[in-house]
């Protein structure tokens, strides 16, 4: 596993150290944990950007799919 170094401001290192204490976990394991989180959400949002820049994919008229979605029940 290799190791990396980063610079925080006061304030983050401070809600970083509460919470891990509530979660009783160290440093290292929350941050390796939001590190992952928000890479994945990362993936997921660049794939949907790729998704509505696509032009051979169509866009969707709200109300059409609403009135759609209506008359089926």
């Amino acid at each position: 596993m290799s190791q990396i170094s980063a610079r925080l401001p006061d304030e983050l290192i401070v809600a970083l150290d509460e919470a891990a204490a509530k979660l009783h976990r160290t440093r290292a394991d929350v941050i390796r944990q939001a590190v992952e989180y928000y890479l994945d959400d990362f993936e997921d949002i660049s794939r949907a950007v790729e998704v509505l820049r696509d032009p051979a994919d169509p866009v969707l008229d709200w109300e059409t799919v609403k009135n759609d979605l209506l008359r089926q029940h």
